[in-house]
């Protein structure tokens, strides 16, 4: 009697005090609309203690781009008792990303890097700092640097290759693209990670393995895409009211054993000194690692394996789906836009022939191409809303205040959709990026803010070089090796481009195609 008599008492003391905590947090909400307070940027009425989150919607990035429409480029949103600041026009994001992307350099506290990422421990969520520069720095130099990329050109294009003759022998079957480009993509990069194929010879047909990764990817980015009441109402954190801390706790684990047992297995193979490790020199990126692990860079610093687990997590999830799902939205744009598609295909055949597949050296050439890879990260940017940052210091932006601890969200998907800036921007033209068009010289890789889908600044994505080369070579062989078409009773012209929201931006319905063989028949 005494025990249940002192559990409701504590429930109710908690409860007291959580209602204290709602409203001098409602008190200090009320404060910053006080007249008198600096100027913050516009933006919608928030919510008693929940701000504007019920503004956010199902699809955050179309909801914020059109509440820019009322309140302006520059806005301000109150998400629980968390400051947000959105920018929604290049001159914007330029502003925050490049003037004061020293300030925006770090992360703010999210449930996703907190039971995903292992705690901050790794590259994408680390804060900016020391720790941060070193995970960046060993990414950058055996992995994503130039050299690094040359090394592994063959292996792209040997899955690549694999690709292609995967898509043959599904027959007249209708092809599950998506399914079968995230196994090309995975595979690509693991060989370069780890030394082998995660998933068997490549074809993707009937394997679990593949799905189950898939589907831990997608579940990953939609859980990160989440905006989580616990993480802008830290008292209601415990409660988990959305379900999402248990799904997230769920699904590391899942991810955990799958990295885990990579980890040890690599170990073990190196203790034996198996063929392939000459001279005890790394032949791959988790066995640079591994060797890397009781001094980084002669400087006495130490990884990890937490650590390493965590950079592997961070190049399978952010390598693989993000290409997978931009290859797919080009082919889909293709199929509704038959004369560009054929367009692309008289430069390939005038480039390559028809009696071999692209290469990564052939690339440079296929200025079509390009532009049309362009316009797909344009139209539709595999992050739409960029990962959050947040203000080190207070700061002014375009007259308004900007206070310590504002996170801050780029919509990527807003600005390049802009038409103060594109022409008939809903419209897929990859013209606009050839010589004569209206954005000649655009550069996807951070340096012009009309189209940023790598973002931009000191956080810019570590593996932006890998990702357009692997788009551009997927695009290129897709096109110059099938024509396209969709199952009977569908048309073209009115195929479903809905989006399906997530960390990364998912096509809702997945892409099933007939694809025809148009070369050699040697070639496959």
């Amino acid at each position: 009697m005494g025990s249940k008599i002192s559990f409701e008492s504590a429930m109710y003391t908690a409860f007291i005090a959580f209602l204290l905590y709602c409203l001098l947090n409602l008190r200090t909400l009320l404060f910053n609309r006080h007249p008198n307070h600096r100027r913050l940027p516009p933006g919608p009425k928030p919510w008693p203690i929940i701000g504007n989150l019920p503004h956010l919607g199902t699809k955050p990035h179309q909801s914020i781009a059109e509440l820019a429409r009322t309140y302006g480029p520059l806005m301000h949103l109150r998400l629980g008792f968390v400051d947000v600041v959105v920018a929604a026009s290049a001159s914007v994001a330029s502003q925050f990303l490049k003037t004061h992307d020293a300030n925006f350099s770090s992360r703010p506290q999210n449930s996703g890097a907190k039971y995903i990422a292992y705690n901050y421990q790794d590259l994408v969520f680390a804060p900016y700092g020391p720790r941060w520069r070193m995970l960046r720095k060993i990414s950058q130099v055996h992995l994503f640097s130039n050299k690094a990329l040359d090394d592994f050109r063959h292996v792209r294009q040997e899955e690549v290759a694999v690709l292609t003759r995967a898509i043959v022998n599904e027959g007249d079957a209708s092809v599950d693209l998506p399914r079968l480009l995230n196994v090309c993509t995975t595979n690509a990069l693991a060989r370069v990670m780890l030394g082998k194929r995660v998933f068997g010879e490549g074809s993707g047909s009937g394997n679990a393995k593949s799905d189950e990764f898939k589907d831990m990817v997608v579940e990953m980015m939609v859980l990160a895409g989440v905006f989580n009441i616990g993480d802008f109402v830290p008292s209601l954190e415990w409660l988990d009211l959305q379900g999402v801390a248990a799904k997230m706790k769920k699904l590391h684990a899942r991810f955990d054993k799958f990295l885990g047992d990579i980890l040890e297995e690599h170990k073990i193979k190196i203790g034996k000194n198996s063929p392939g490790e000459e001279s005890g020199k790394p032949t791959n990126f988790l066995s640079t690692l591994i060797s890397l692990k009781d001094n980084v860079d002669g400087e006495g610093g130490k990884l990890s394996d937490t650590e390493i687990k965590a950079l592997l997590l961070n190049m399978f999830s952010a390598g693989t789906d993000t290409s997978s799902s931009t290859v797919e939205w080009a082919i889909a744009e293709l199929i509704r836009h038959p004369k560009i598609l054929s367009q692309a295909q008289q430069e390939l055949d005038s480039v390559v022939g028809r009696d071999r597949l692209v290469t990564e050296l052939d690339l440079p050439q296929l200025t079509y191409l390009q532009a049309i890879v362009k316009e797909t990260f344009r139209l539709h940017p595999s992050t739409p809303l960029s990962l959050p940052r947040v203000a080190s210091e207070s700061c002014e932006i375009n007259g308004y205040h900007i206070p310590k601890g504002a996170t801050l969200l780029v919509n990527v998907w807003a600005i390049s959709r802009d038409s103060n800036v594109w022409d008939e921007p809903l419209e897929f033209r990859p013209n606009r990026f050839l010589p004569n068009g209206e954005k000649p010289n655009a550069d996807v890789r951070g340096n012009d803010f009309e189209v940023i889908p790598f973002g931009a600044g000191r956080r810019i994505c570590a593996g932006m070089t890998l990702g357009i080369r692997m788009v551009q070579l997927l695009t290129a062989t897709l096109i110059h090796a099938f024509d396209w078409e969709l199952p009977a009773g569908q048309i073209a012209e009115k195929l479903n481009m809905e989006e399906a929201y997530g960390l990364t931006l998912q096509r809702h319905t997945p892409l099933m195609v007939h694809p025809r063989t148009r070369l050699s028949q040697n070639v496959y």
